[in-house]
């Protein structure tokens, strides 16, 4: 999060776009139907082979509490229920038959835990986070969602990692980041997370580390040679991918990476049609949905899209 200005929001969508497809060797790009509104700053997760793309900054020119449920198989969109409130900003995450949302900007950053039952179709407050934070992530591993990084209410960056264990509601915090950041790219690779890129206090450094999950310690890993934050990521064949996001202008960037933890090693692949920053995003069907996002990384301003970009290796 940077710094909130009035807002002119743009729905934009590209002629055609719907239908388009990008193809290259180092991966195909394709397209599914549209957002029903255009949003950016949201959070999406994948559930029962849905995809359920949470609050954000739309049209209203605020944050907004609306569900849109993306179905892959049929490429059509449904809408879910509401939060309870609205937040930007936050991140989410399924264990078992539950979707979690962690913190966001409420309107400043909060420590908020939303759990979503499917079957009954509501929401339930849990125990909240340890430290009120907007733009961390959360990545799962072995039913513990750990939810890294972002910012306070001060926005200050920050390297806080907390866990939460669903089975029991409870918070435990864990080693911190080696570097303080937001708008994290993050995965579970094996038995180890992975935390690249990021906006720090001093802006984009493409820092990139690994946390040991059995050893609860970070190491530093091979950075990336495009620094940025706000991007698309999940994870795809042992590999973490990142596709667009912005640099320290707060300008989005057309750049698609894969990192693999095995070689250490950064490699270029297909960039996506339309660049944008600040989309939710998550991987099903061995592919990687990017879906909204803005013209800027600056809330409450610029242009706000609708587009579902779906990258396969």
């Amino acid at each position: 999060m940077r710094t909130s200005v009035s807002i002119c929001v743009v729905a934009a969508i590209a002629a055609g776009f719907a239908n388009s497809s990008t193809s290259l060797a180092a991966g195909t790009w394709t397209s599914g139907a549209p957002l029903p509104e255009p949003v950016t700053w949201s959070t999406a997760a994948v559930l029962d082979k849905l995809i359920y793309v949470i609050g954000g900054i739309g049209t209203s020119n605020a944050a907004v509490s609306t569900v849109e449920i993306y179905n892959p198989a049929t490429n059509t969109w449904s809408a879910g229920t509401s939060l309870p409130q609205a937040v930007f900003g936050a991140t989410a995450a399924v264990v078992g038959k539950t979707l979690y949302v962690f913190g966001g900007y409420c309107p400043n950053a909060c420590n908020a835990v939303w759990a979503y039952n499917a079957k009954k179709k509501t929401w339930s407050a849990k125990a909240p986070m340890l430290t009120p934070q907007g733009s961390a992530r959360a990545v799962v591993s072995n039913d513990i969602v750990y939810v890294i990084g972002g910012n306070t209410t001060d926005l200050q960056r920050i390297t806080t990692v907390e866990s939460y264990n669903p089975s029991t509601n409870t918070w435990t915090q864990e080693a911190p980041l080696l570097v303080g950041k937001s708008e994290i790219s993050a995965g579970v690779i094996g038995d180890a997370i992975i935390a690249a890129d990021g906006y720090t206090t001093s802006g984009d450094t493409g820092d990139n580390e690994t946390y040991e999950i059995q050893t609860n310690a970070w190491t530093s890993l091979a950075p990336d040679p495009t620094p940025r934050n706000g991007s698309c990521t999940g994870v795809i064949g042992g590999k973490l991918y990142v596709s667009d996001g912005d640099n320290d202008s707060n300008n989005p960037i057309s750049v698609n990476e894969s990192f693999s933890p095995t070689a250490n090693k950064w490699t270029s692949v297909a960039k996506a049609p339309q660049t944008v920053t600040d989309m939710s995003f998550d991987v099903y069907g061995g592919k990687l949905y990017c879906i909204g996002g803005g013209s800027t990384a600056i809330p409450m301003q610029g242009s706000v899209y609708d587009y579902v970009q779906i990258f396969e290796p």
